[in-house]
């Protein structure tokens, strides 16, 4: 019989299962499904899941195992899923829930065995998943090192043949023609799981950095989804919702401390640098606005200026005139008095 031993504790919701469980029947509406669990191993999802109320079909490769989880499913059957399609195990349209827990990375062809279990679902059922995910900050910072070490179990299990991060997930169940419904992640901090980092090797910092990657500290992924409809365009996936928050399971090591530091230091740098940009950016804009408004009096002053010179002019011609009145009879007065006049309007 294989290593793959599990102890649920419903308490925990920090764990695969407990969330796969959630997502296939929720105590508040778990009774009467018919619930397939591919690879149910010894069986103990699949107990939890018949005291729910629901009726329990395994698929099971190693027959150890397979008899032991007899003991508590409905039924039971020996197959190797990369030798044998499900709709030939099991029959077509019989069930509400598939559960794929930790199986759909050691398959040679995971698509097939999606495409192959929307062949099982009743009308309204869903696929539930969970899957490890290969850019969490452990291994991130293992390859930093150069390092990949398969282990007995756990994100780097050498039983693994394919390593999905969170687009390669979405990616999967597009391609095998599925609607992603609910997508959540455990958490697990890089220095607290089996995957062997060097922490004194590395460059001070180079942990925290990692661990404020998107999806560093995302250890596994669960997720339900339904086949697409006939003519249904598919929606973009839910946002991931984490049990535990991300900040619950960090460390806070001296390092990490000394990082936060050099952050909170290098922000409240940005904070005035920003500042000052603004103020700078406001005078700019104040000086912008005053040489416009410099422009415009000058306009009106030569404006001004013009009319004055005009008036001047006029001012002069009339003194001419009058001038030339002292002088010559009234008769010739009036009438250049008149053509002036009659200029002036005219100007």
């Amino acid at each position: 019989m294989s290593h793959y031993a599990v102890e649920i504790d419903l308490d925990q919701p920090n764990t695969s299962h407990v969330q796969v469980l959630d997502l296939a029947a929720p105590k508040s509406s778990a009774g009467g499904k018919q619930v397939l669990d591919v690879g149910c191993w010894t069986g103990e999802v699949g107990r939890i899941l018949t005291e729910r109320g629901c009726t329990v079909t395994g698929i099971e490769i190693d027959p150890e195992a397979a008899t032991l989880a007899e003991k508590v499913l409905e039924r039971v059957v020996v197959a190797d899923l990369d030798a044998k399609p499900l709709t030939e195990i099991v029959e077509p349209g019989s069930f509400d829930v598939v559960i794929f827990a930790d199986v759909l990375e050691h398959l040679v062809d995971p698509r097939a065995a999606l495409e192959q279990a929307r062949e099982l679902l009743a009308p309204g059922g869903r696929v539930v998943i969970s899957i490890p995910n290969v850019t969490h900050g452990s291994v991130r910072l293992a390859l930093l090192q150069g390092r990949w070490q398969t282990t007995d179990t756990g994100l780097l299990d050498r039983t693994h043949i394919k390593f999905y991060s969170r687009d390669g997930l979405i990616a999967l169940f597009a391609e095998a023609g599925y609607v992603i419904e609910d997508l959540r992640g455990t958490t697990a901090d890089p220095l607290n799981v089996e995957v062997a980092v060097d922490v004194a090797g590395l460059p001070e910092a180079t942990v925290e950095w990692v661990r404020r990657q998107p999806d560093a500290l995302v250890y596994q992924f669960q997720l339900a989804a339904r086949p697409l409809a006939d003519g249904e365009t598919a929606p973009m996936p839910p946002e991931l919702v984490e049990p535990v928050p991300a900040d619950e399971v960090r460390f806070r090591d001296a390092q990490t401390k000394r990082f936060e530091e050099v952050h909170r230091s290098r922000l409240a740098t940005r904070d005035h640098i920003l500042g000052v940009q603004a103020s700078a950016n406001s005078a700019q804009a104040r000086v912008g606005t005053l040489s416009k408004q410099l422009r415009e009096a000058r306009t009106i002053n030569k404006r001004r200026r013009e009319r004055i010179e005009r008036l001047r002019a006029k001012v002069a011609g009339l003194e001419t005139d009058l001038t030339y009145a002292t002088r010559h009879p009234v008769r010739n007065f009036g009438r250049r008095v008149v053509r002036r006049l009659r200029r002036s309007a005219r100007g």
